[in-house]
């Protein structure tokens, strides 16, 4: 058994896949439609082709919203970044949320917390 990918959902398509190819570095790997569940998905990928992230969107889905911080079953996706505070900065340029600014939980080991645009959290890594 191998793992294959995790889907999260996405209010605005579009926008989503600008944020993880423009701010995160994914490629876009295929994108189409689903008309038997009225749904359109996305896969990405990471440039080394280790993790792929697929994008859903459901027509009919109106309500679009997150659960409180501590309500969550899902906590997080994580990328390791170049340079933590320069994509922090392009993050909060592009209207993004930026939950935890950079800190350092261990000697040479950077952390921050963003929101993709549905509010997803995601976790900066830079060693």
């Amino acid at each position: 058994m191998t793992f294959s990918h995790v889907s999260i959902r996405a209010s605005d398509m579009d926008r989503s896949i600008a944020f993880y190819m423009d701010l995160l570095g994914m490629e876009l790997e295929r994108r189409r439609a689903i008309p038997k569940n009225r749904a359109e998905i996305a896969f990405l990928k990471d440039p080394g082709g280790g993790f792929s992230l697929e994008l859903t969107h459901y027509e009919d889905q109106n309500e679009f919203q997150q659960a409180d911080y501590m309500k969550r079953t899902f906590d997080h996706l994580a990328f390791k970044v170049g340079d933590l505070r320069d994509l922090v900065a392009r993050v909060k340029e592009a209207g993004f949320t930026v939950t935890d600014e950079p800190f350092e939980l261990s000697p040479g080991h950077w952390l921050a917390f963003i929101e993709d645009p549905d509010g997803t959290l995601i976790e900066l890594i830079q060693e």
